[in-house]
């Protein structure tokens, strides 16, 4: 019964995850078609920003309330409501702070006046990511992928009506505005995808006022795991916050001049990683899968059932990674005319694409010690790499003639440390366990 809730877990998120990355495709071969390369530079550098604060309003709850209900140790209710007061309190506080702070970011740390006016719209968005981040938890733990997969669905559809409907019109309106627009459509699709969320709940799951207390126990409990689990997309999300501010500095000392960097960096984000990454739907669904069924087993000292699963994730991430990669090595000038009508990036791809095959099972590597109570491993694991990354994209970037290739190369650099330290902890957990039984 365990390994058929695993296997039909993972199909499903499979099947969701391969039709929300085709619709993501399409969105972004219409975004693309549909805006000016100034459009998506300008999107593209202040999408760090967008992670960030996104990161920090999440607060790692889907993952936490994921492992909390999946133990069965607190009422679901009780750990729903007891997280709502929390994820308000940290919005408010992130909407005063972009309120504040978006005209510095924009004019002194990214040095593009027209990112005003869309890191401001950010604030709007965020409430509506927090709920449905808080609701995906909820269904991971029960292992229902179904209604997280149909939500996925349904916001993508909310963005691809945006971006046949309402985009090819923005243009008369300038830069500025079209690209607000882009970042405020967030707000209806996360509002649709929650609202789907909602629509599955079980029909006994009646809301009364004695819920609405929080629930200092369960909310503890899941802070455990969503802390460590923040801090590593904080972590992450403030180096990729860093990377245009870096590359400017530095690539400007060296004789590039600013709309180089700003649209070299656009092709890297916008076109060059979406295809590095794409087949990262199956490590996903894998991940997602394994989480709440490593987190069961481990509490009861299941070890063989755990170790066996996490090798089955790792086979099967590598085996669509591996030849997905050389694909992409192969005939990146195909996939990049097929889906944005142009060429450029393809000598990054080809150069770079190799690095990342390791990508493909970093995730459900952080996933299993995530389960089984490492968070802050993974979150100091995640720190070190970033630190590597940092350091070497500043001091690659120095060197003439690279260029934004230490963007990828930093990029590599981190993947690599993060993978080999996760890999290092679960040896030691599984040697642990083989001396305890022994």
């Amino acid at each position: 019964m365990k390994k058929e809730t695993f296997i039909k877990s993972t199909i499903i998120l499979m099947i969701g995850g391969l039709l929300t990355k085709l619709l993501g495709i399409l969105i972004r071969v219409l975004m693309t078609r549909n805006s000016s390369l100034e459009v998506i530079s300008l999107y593209m550098l202040i999408m760090p920003t967008f992670s960030l604060m996104m990161a920090i309003s999440q607060l790692g709850f889907s993952t936490g309330i994921s492992k909390v209900v999946s133990e069965s140790k607190i009422p679901s209710k009780k750990i729903l409501f007891g997280i709502l007061p929390i994820s308000i309190f940290i919005n408010i506080i992130l909407t005063i702070f972009l309120i504040f702070t978006s005209h510095f970011i924009a004019f002194n740390l990214l040095k593009e006046p027209n990112a005003y006016l869309p890191i401001l719209a950010i604030s709007l968005v965020l409430p509506f990511d927090s709920l449905s981040s808080i609701l995906r938890g909820f269904f991971f733990g029960k292992e229902k992928m179904l209604p997280h997969v149909i939500s996925n669905i349904s916001e993508q559809i909310v963005r691809l009506l945006f971006m046949i409907l309402i985009l090819p019109k923005l243009k008369q309106f300038g830069l500025i505005f079209t690209t607000t627009s882009l970042i405020l459509i967030n707000v209806l699709s996360e509002l649709i995808s929650s609202l789907v969320l909602i629509f599955f709940l079980p029909k006994k799951f009646k809301i009364t006022k004695h819920d609405l207390k929080p629930n200092l126990k369960s909310s503890k409990n899941v802070l455990e795991v969503a802390l460590p689990t923040t801090a590593t997309r904080i972590i992450g999300t403030i180096s990729y916050f860093f990377e245009p501010i870096i590359l400017t500095y530095v690539l400007s000392l060296n004789g590039y001049s600013t709309n180089y960097i700003v649209q070299e960096y656009g092709v890297i984000n916008g076109f060059v990683m979406p295809i590095l990454l794409l087949p990262g739907f199956f490590t996903n669904a894998i991940s997602s899968a394994l989480l709440p069924v490593v987190s069961k087993e481990y509490t009861k000292g299941n070890y063989k059932y755990i170790k066996k699963k996490l090798y089955e994730a790792l086979f099967f991430s590598l085996l669509i990674g591996i030849p997905s990669t050389i694909f992409i090595i192969i005939f990146p000038k195909i996939f990049l005319n097929f889906l944005y009508k142009t060429i450029h990036g393809s000598l990054y791809i080809r150069k770079t694409a190799f690095i990342f095959i390791l990508f493909y099972i970093e995730a459900p590597l952080a996933a299993f010690l995530q389960a089984i109570g490492k968070s802050k491993e993974v979150m100091y694991d995640n720190f070190i790499g970033i630190i590597f990354k940092t350091v070497s994209l500043f001091i690659l970037s120095f060197i003439k003639g690279i260029g934004l290739y230490s963007l990828l190369i930093s990029m590599g650099i981190n993947i690599f440390v993060i993978t080999f330290r996760h890999i290092m902890h679960i040896k030691k957990v599984f040697k642990k366990s083989y001396q305890q039984n022994c």
